[in-house]
């Protein structure tokens, strides 16, 4: 009997990626291509609905090449968790005042709303309770607001469908405009099973959005993998290369997709603090240009400055709780392309044909004395790493990144330390979102990485010893394809349930322990941490004083 398989598409923040995943898992093909990032004004980013289809199928053609279309049981989708408006003929409406058509995309970093966001969070209307308490510039309804506000005659009065990225996919594949339950509760503040609550949309001045039962946001809701419309269309098909009629899961958001990927593997024999324990007792980090933590429980969890609880958002039947970072891989990129010496580590690192990070990793190791671990070289050094504002859990756009402990120096050794604080501080505001959620309830015994960030081991390594948990890395490190194929195989039927699927997709890769030696670091390190904190608000208030 021929071997199936089930394609899975992860659009990011600036590439379109597919896999041909077989049933048991295993990455068959994988293809990438780039997206288009615009920035018309400052927090401004903007991308093209059209741009990113055409690479999906692009993509999809090329990792089905070797496979019989009719060995493709099904599709499935995740992407970044931004806005795609069109018209009432589903044509591109533009998002910018420059009016540009094809560019109808508001990103999920871009954070023109802040004002808008702030003035819902201040109307402390009861839906922000699943948000954490305060509505993030990230979300869709300020966005929608800000839209409203300022473009009204270009945009706001031409659009007649309001998607997140990943619901446009899976509608672009099917026809169909069920959105996926993962979008709308997590982005839009849906609440099933009630559905969308008319008070709150009326009272940020969005009541336009009641019309014809929210037929602008979406109707009819579905959970993740559930199997949409007649599967792909002839248009779609012919597209992508694939059978008319194909499954096609409902989507996710590709942090989510990285969850599924990693979060359901059986460990048995790992000797891990969450073996024999409920799922519950594991975080997934999905880890790349920001941070997503994913924390689920079988009761709601409500946690200060963290999103949900939200029901069947990555997991039917549970609830999620969903931490992050705005920027980590960003951040990281940031400091090391910013410094003086940034230039001579690039032609170090070609010289001896490795990446920038893998030559720091290795420059650190023989930095360090041959006795004591490489951590310990910043211990007079320390990041404050919100540059791009806190999303989790003090949920403060506002807030700035700080430095304390610089020289004059601008030597290789100075970038190498600058690097190595700085992805403590990202494994320090990690522990911060843990404490968080313990505090509110959930007991997380073990991390389970995925994303472009898990391939490097210093980051890794750094967030065991910063937390004290076991970090779990997947056997195949492309996870938030292979939680996009896993929607795919349940939409196909072939799995009875998400939970079933990707227990039987997701695998165990390698095992990394915290350096128990290094927990005094780390808790003195903590401290300095959380008086960053302090001194920047102190400092505000300083500031803000008349």
């Amino acid at each position: 009997m021929a071997e199936v398989y089930y394609v899975g598409v992860d659009v990011g923040t600036a590439s379109v990626r597919a896999a041909l995943v077989s049933r048991a898992g295993l990455l068959n093909s994988t293809a990438e291509e780039p997206i288009s990032i615009w920035e018309p004004q400052a927090d401004h980013y903007v991308q093209s609905s059209s741009e990113i289809w055409e690479k999906c199928c692009t993509v999809v053609k090329r990792v089905t090449q070797s496979v019989e279309r009719s060995q493709v049981r099904g599709i499935g989708f995740d992407a970044t968790c931004s806005l795609v408006v069109l018209d009432q003929s589903f044509q591109p409406v533009p998002v910018s005042q420059d009016g540009d058509r094809q560019r109808n995309v508001v990103m999920w970093m871009d954070h023109r709303a802040e004002e808008q966001a702030a003035r819902i969070t201040n109307t402390g209307h009861g839906v922000l309770s699943r948000v954490g308490g305060v509505m993030s510039p990230e979300m869709q309804p300020p966005k929608l607001l800000w839209l409203k506000e300022n473009l009204k005659e270009s945009c706001w009065k031409e659009a007649a469908h309001f998607f997140d990225l990943p619901d446009f996919l899976s509608w672009k594949a099917t026809g169909s405009l069920t959105r996926s339950l993962c979008t709308l509760v997590c982005k839009w503040t849906y609440c099933p099973p009630e559905g969308w609550d008319a008070s709150f949309w009326t009272s940020i001045g969005l009541e336009d959005l009641l019309e014809n039962d929210f037929s602008k946001i979406g109707s009819v809701s579905c959970p993740p993998g559930s199997p949409l419309g007649d599967g792909l269309t002839q248009e779609a098909a012919a597209d992508l290369g694939l059978d008319p009629g194909t499954a096609v899961g409902a989507s996710l958001i590709d942090a989510h997709a990285g969850g599924l990927g990693v979060i359901g593997a059986d460990v048995k024999d790992f000797h891990l603090p969450c073996e024999d324990q409920p799922i519950t007792s594991r975080m997934a980090m999905i880890c790349g240009t920001s941070t997503c933590h994913m924390a689920i429980s079988e009761q709601p969890l409500f946690v200060p400055g963290v999103w949900g609880p939200c029901l069947s958002a990555m997991v039917p039947g549970v609830w999620l709780n969903e931490g992050g970072q705005s920027a980590t891989g960003r951040l990281i990129d940031h400091m090391v392309k910013g410094h003086a010496a940034y230039t001579q580590l690039r032609e170090q690192a070609r010289q001896r044909s490795e990446n920038i990070y893998s030559y720091l990793n290795s420059h650190l190791s023989s930095m360090a004395d041959s006795h004591s671990a490489a951590d310990l070289l910043a211990s007079g050094l320390h990041v404050w790493p919100d540059f791009h504002g806190n999303r989790s859990p003090l949920a403060d756009p506002t807030l700035k990144g700080m430095v304390t402990g610089l020289s004059l120096s601008q030597t290789l050794d100075d970038l190498a330390l600058l690097y190595l604080a700085t992805i403590q501080a990202l494994a320090l505001g990690t522990l911060h979102i843990l404490e968080a959620m313990k505090e509110a309830g959930h007991d997380i015994r073990t991390l389970f990485l995925c994303g472009g960030l898990s391939k490097n081991s210093l980051f890794v390594q750094i967030h065991a010893n910063a937390t004290g948990l076991p970090v779990v890395l997947p056997d195949q490190m492309e996870a938030v394809l292979i939680g996009a194929a896993v929607l795919g195989a349940c939409a196909s039927h072939d799995y009875s349930s998400i939970q079933e699927a990707m227990e039987k997709m997701a695998k165990v890769g390698k095992v990394v322990q915290p350096d128990n030696e290094l927990q005094s670091f780390y808790e003195r390190k903590y401290k300095v941490f959380q008086r960053l904190f302090a001194h920047q608000r102190e400092y505000q208030a300083i500031m803000n004083q008349r």
